[in-house]
């Protein structure tokens, strides 16, 4: 249960223009079957402290089946993402090879690949090549190069002209509160320094503003994650809570047990009330204030675990007999599986049901088959925020390989585009207002936990965190998601867009195989200045280079990538 198919879709970036070129030529290893080969290594256009390259290999004959090509750096370069190519740095030592996607050597024996890169002091472009593992030799020819490397972006930016995505901000959707994750339900807290890195704002910061906890039907057990919390609320920026209980004391229930479902006996329904209730004051007089205290975790499902089993009558009954009784908080209802309509339509159809609520939740278990990942009309009807609390999707391992320490993993990387951060950009555009990933903390997530079998770093940044950080960290709780519209050329794009504290933020997926280069993202006016950062198999939420002109930016779509672009306006 709760796994999707991935693909293999393989991954590349962002694209970039030549300016100087340095052409060297090279010898064939033994087998090759043209003689002559070439490299031509292109500098794009330089900004301050990054710049963009393109490599041609010419000649390299047709009965190569693969190749690799390798160089050293004179200077301070730092490859920071690449297309067409799997390219690895370990000092200056650069080493690219031809991936899956790349097919058969084409007749004409030319490949091509590019990336982009940071340097200091100067940019040299490098004079010796080895392919194949033979060493290339040959003199340098540079065509104009600029004799000195401009320092600044050029101060002029180009002609726009019409736009491939315009913003419309007079069109408005739902009002997002934010995007989150859990902590471990039945384990240790989060440290301090991982709560900082998962809801902070800062450079390897993921941004959350929505951490989702456990309410342990034993109160001594509420104590363990005060100090977590207390951090995010005072660490982060307008971070939510929200606890989750799984089940009831188990004296409470029919089955008299934690585990295996079983219903709570309804003498219980005011106990059960008020130890909702007590759990919250307890929180709020530790200095967490507790937003959404949800009924139940899956009243829909009943496994070996900590569990309880509730119908939609029972729900809207317990709220609305009960739910005045659960003070500082809002109620929610009621987080089932798919987020099933049968367990959440009776309490709003129910008035006074329906007034001691504040919040419809549900998972995205089977939620996209069933046909629910879309507007909830009766939720939106009476102005009720649905929040999407959990998912968990780790398939890409096949059962377990160390392979989610590997930030350029092609399978990890896959998982993350194609189906996590696909299905945010669904509930979306479904109008939902919130979405939580299972936990933040673990080897398939947002930061490793150190777990020895899977290559991650406890507390560290994975690259499903990254990506959900381009979500998490730029479109903030209180945001609003507005209407924009695309030309042909954005049509590969995914793209949402929000208005909130002076910004424009746009969320862009390109799961396509090819960059959408110059792209150009309309304003509703004119702005003071943009910032584009992305995220794709070689880069971290990477600052790119963004012109402005006016109301307009220009950037550059790497493919298989995620990206958002924030307008000051």
């Amino acid at each position: 249960m709760r796994r999707r198919r991935v693909t293999d879709t393989a991954l590349v970036s962002a694209g970039a223009v030549l300016l100087a070129t340095a052409a060297v030529a090279v010898a064939m290893p033994a087998g090759a079957a043209a003689a002559g080969c070439g490299v031509n290594y292109s500098v794009s256009s330089q900004w301050q402290g990054g710049f963009g390259a393109s490599v041609t290999i010419t000649n390299l004959g047709d009965a190569v089946t693969s190749w690799t090509l390798a160089w050293n750096y004179s200077a301070g370069q730092t490859v920071t993402q690449a297309w067409n190519t799997t390219l690895t740095q370990s000092g200056t030592a650069v080493t690219a090879k031809n991936v899956s996607y790349n097919g058969a050597i084409p007749t004409n024996g030319t490949v091509s690949f590019g990336f982009n890169g940071s340097w200091t002091g100067s940019n040299p472009a490098p004079t010796t090549f080895v392919l194949n593992g033979v060493s290339c030799t040959g003199g340098t020819e540079p065509t104009d190069p600029p004799t000195d490397p401009p320092t600044d972006p050029p101060t002029d930016p180009p002609s726009t002209g019409p736009a491939d995505i315009t913003v419309n901000s007079a069109t408005k959707y739902q009002t997002v509160d934010g995007f989150g994750a859990a902590q471990s339900i039945w384990g240790s807290a989060w440290s301090t320094t991982d709560t900082q890195t998962l809801v902070g704002m800062g450079a390897n910061q993921l941004g959350l503003s929505i951490v989702r906890t456990g309410l342990s039907p034993e109160s001594s057990e509420w104590a363990t994650h005060v100090n977590s919390l207390k951090t995010a609320k005072s660490y982060g920026s307008n971070v939510k809570i929200l606890a989750s209980p799984w089940t009831a004391p188990a004296a409470w229930k029919t089955n008299n047990s934690r585990v295996n479902g079983g219903k709570l006996k309804t003498d219980y329904y005011d106990d059960y009330a008020n130890h909702l209730n007590s759990y919250v004051q307890y929180m709020r007089g530790q200095g967490v204030p507790i937003d959404v205290t949800s009924v139940q975790n899956e009243p829909d499902w009943h496994p070996n675990y900590d569990s309880m089993d509730w119908s939609g009558t029972e729900l809207r009954t317990f709220v609305r007999d009960q739910g005045t009784k659960v003070q500082n908080t809002k109620l929610m209802v009621a987080e089932a599986v798919n987020l099933n309509y049968n367990f959440t339509d009776p309490t709003l159809n129910d008035s006074t049901a329906r007034n001691n609520i504040g919040y419809i939740g549900g998972h995205l278990y089977g939620t996209e088959d069933s046909g629910r990942l879309r507007p909830y009309s009766l939720a939106q009807q009476y102005n009720k925020p649905v929040w999407m609390t959990e998912w968990n999707l780790h398939a890409a391992d096949g059962g377990g390989s160390n392979i989610w320490g590997n930030p350029a993993n092609a399978a990890v990387w896959n998982e993350t585009l194609d189906d996590i951060m696909r299905t945010v950009h669904k509930s979306m555009e479904a109008n939902w207002n919130a979405y939580i990933w299972w936990y933040g903390k673990r080897y398939y997530s947002f930061i490793g936990d150190g777990e020895s079998a899977f290559g991650t770093v406890a507390g560290a940044p994975l690259k499903r965190g990254y990506a959900f950080s381009q979500y998490a960290k730029y479109v903030r709780p209180g945001y609003q998601r507005v209407a924009l519209t695309k030309s042909s050329k954005a049509s590969p794009l995914e793209v949402t867009a929000y208005q909130g504290d002076g910004k424009i933020t746009l969320v862009i997926l390109n799961r396509s195989n090819s960059a959408v280069n110059n792209a150009v993202i309309q304003a509703p006016q004119n702005v003071s200045g943009a910032e584009h950062y992305l995220t794709s198999q070689n880069a971290n939420a990477a600052s790119q280079p963004t012109s402005v002109n006016g109301g307009q930016a220009t950037i550059n779509v790497g493919a298989r990538s995620i990206s958002t672009l924030v307008f000051t306006l």
